[in-house]
């Protein structure tokens, strides 16, 4: 396993392993890797002959008043999470190498990225979109993985492959979480002792939301303002929002007659943390 910082060596690796006749998994990341990001590794090890993860923070998915600063970056400990789990190749670019000083090309999507976190995070997406269609133009993965925590960016890639006829298969992955139920994120670090015990009350109002759906609940409503009112039961929560959309369309629905998302974002003191579940996998 080693790190590369160019698109040029990357390139160079893939066009190696295609004359070998493999297959190429992607596994793209923001680095500072966990056990969440390590299922989706072993995930394309599993299905493909040679994986590459990328370990880039994009400043363009930033807004001035987020965290990119300080987003926690530990390269050996990434290296060895990829090694670990069977990654060949982790691509760890500069932000100069992938956006020069005249970059003016995005790519951009309306009506999936207009609800849940594009609401508050409004040039969120357009940097999502512009870095993932990057980084498939640099590595050409046959597949790439992507986790179920973060359910709306898997749905605005699926859409954004399909629109633009990317012949690339997209896979999503479970959530992985913490023994006591809170869902994996890099950002997790950023909680105090006290605020990583509030940040449970996340998990549980998935769980409550989960249990209603599982005992006939179909009104979006009913299921949403129970999830609420027991997430404001924590003094440290703060919530972004609480939403049941079409798993296609991310649009807001009143009732489960189709497959569908509860999605949540909830600030547990300054740091933001989100989770969900799909109807379909209750």
């Amino acid at each position: 396993m080693k790190v590369v910082k160019t698109i040029e060596e990357v390139r160079n690796q893939v066009k190696e392993w295609r004359k070998q006749g493999l297959t190429v998994g992607l596994v793209p990341t923001m680095g500072y890797l966990h056990e969440g990001h390590a299922s989706l590794i072993e995930a394309s090890h599993r299905d493909n002959g040679r994986t590459v993860v990328s370990d880039f923070v994009n400043p363009m998915q930033f807004a001035p008043t987020e965290d990119l600063e300080s987003y926690p970056r530990d390269i050996e400990l990434d290296s060895a999470v990829v090694e670990a789990h069977g990654g060949d190749i982790i691509f760890n670019p500069e932000p100069e190498e992938m956006y020069h000083d005249d970059f003016s090309s995005f790519v951009d999507m309306t009506v999936l990225t207009e609800e849940l976190c594009g609401l508050s995070r409004p040039i969120h997406f357009r940097g999502v979109c512009t870095v993932v269609a990057k980084l498939f133009n640099i590595v050409k993965p046959d597949r790439a993985y992507f986790g179920k925590k973060d359910a709306q960016q898997l749905a605005v890639i699926r859409h954004m492959v399909d629109d633009l006829n990317m012949d690339i298969e997209i896979i999503g992955c479970p959530i992985v979480r913490e023994p006591d139920g809170l869902a994996k994120s890099s950002r997790n670090t950023y909680l105090s002792e006290t605020e990583r015990k509030s940040a449970l009350i996340l998990s549980e109002s998935i769980f409550m939301g989960m249990d209603m759906v599982r005992n006939g609940e179909k009104n979006c409503s009913v299921i949403v303002n129970s999830m609420k009112e027991h997430i404001n039961t924590e003094p440290l929560a703060k919530i972004d929002y609480v939403k049941i959309v079409d798993c296609k369309t991310m649009q807001q629905i009143p009732e489960l007659d189709r497959p569908a998302l509860c999605a949540i974002a909830v600030y547990i003191g300054k740091t933001r943390l989100i989770d969900n579940f799909f109807t379909e996998d209750v």
